[in-house]
């Protein structure tokens, strides 16, 4: 007999309330658990639909990209603050591993409450001198709000060509970024980033600088399943309970995710004021988990060894960021 995780996802919700966000991840619901009644209960985790969740996520949490072809110069140093927000295919089963659930066992026809992933960034930039082409670094932290997950990011840019600003040639540039997901004990999460970009800038007034750009990226979205108990509320210990000990489960290492994206954006400044707005287009996603000699499987299947597709859609973002540049 086939079990759906309802009663344990209900479980997880009630005990997450007081500590957990709307935003928290609980992996556990994304198990079904089998009891044909001669063997112990087990939890067997649905590839597919971790596959599909991670990868919305991964376009949430990806490196942050807001700022121009155009690096900060040798002596340039930034500091700024940024808020996005990243849809989501909320409707879909794999999203009831968000707390904000109402609907744990993803039966529904909404498994998360909203569209919409909101996160807050902070960064530092700084430009480095090469005798050419210039050089970016830049780090900071990205954070889902009504969450406790957040991500470290760091990158680096380089300007394959740029400076000339009174003639209508464009400014290249390349960068490479990671991102590593903090604050959840069930994931472990990289996120690799490489894009190119183009922009031109043009002074306004002889007092504002305006500076578009467009560019097109590639994400690497690397997911790594810790140890998961799906009764977090049930004590193991107790010997009325020892069949809850063979429930904790490991989602199987999958292949990388890749997602590509397009963004386009523009940085105004005044004097060491910067305000940028940036959209981003993420490409429904396609990469395929594969394993020898397995057909697909679909939601709900009770076996680990199969194909699974990244079922993500496409994804918009939308960011605002302010800072100063010295």
């Amino acid at each position: 007999m086939r079990v759906p995780a309802v009663a344990l996802a209900t479980l997880l919700a009630v005990a997450g309330t007081a500590h957990a966000g709307d935003n928290d991840l609980v992996l556990g619901r994304l198990a079904t658990i089998i009891d044909d009644g001669t063997n112990a209960p087990r939890a067997v985790g649905q590839n597919l639909e971790l596959r599909s969740l991670v990868s919305e996520l991964g376009v949430a949490l990806a490196p942050h990209l807001s700022t121009p072809a155009d690096t900060l110069g040798f002596g340039g140093f930034q500091f700024a603050a940024d808020l996005s927000w990243t849809s989501v295919a909320s409707d879909q089963p794999y999203w009831r591993a968000m707390q904000s659930s109402a609907d744990p066992s993803g039966t529904g026809t909404a498994a998360h409450g909203t569209d919409l992933l909101p996160t807050i960034g902070v960064f530092a930039r700084k430009g480095i001198w090469l005798p050419a082409p210039s050089m970016e670094f830049g780090a900071g932290a990205v954070h889902l709000m009504s969450s406790r997950l957040w991500t470290a990011q760091g990158y680096v840019k380089l300007a394959l060509h740029e400076g000339y600003h009174d003639l209508p040639i464009p400014s290249i540039a390349v960068r490479g970024a990671v991102s590593r997901l903090i604050g959840q004990k069930d994931l472990d999460l990289t996120i690799i980033s490489i894009d190119g970009s183009i922009g031109k800038q043009f002074g306004i007034g002889g007092t504002w600088n305006l500076n578009p750009y467009v560019g097109y990226n590639v994400l690497v979205i690397v997911p790594r399943s810790e140890v998961i108990d799906p009764t977090p509320n049930v004590d193991s210990l107790d010997p009325a309970n020892m069949d809850d000990r063979g429930l904790n489960f490991v989602f199987k290492d999958q292949d990388d995710i890749i997602r590509h994206r397009i963004f386009l954006g523009a940085k105004l400044r005044y004097y060491v004021f910067t305000t940028t707005i940036e959209g981003t287009f993420a490409m429904a996603g396609s990469s395929v988990d594969e394993r020898p000699g397995m057909t697909a499987c679909g939601f709900g299947s009770t076996t680990t060894n199969c194909d699974s597709t990244d079922l993500a859609r496409a994804q918009k973002t939308f960011t605002v960021s302010t800072g100063f540049d010295f």
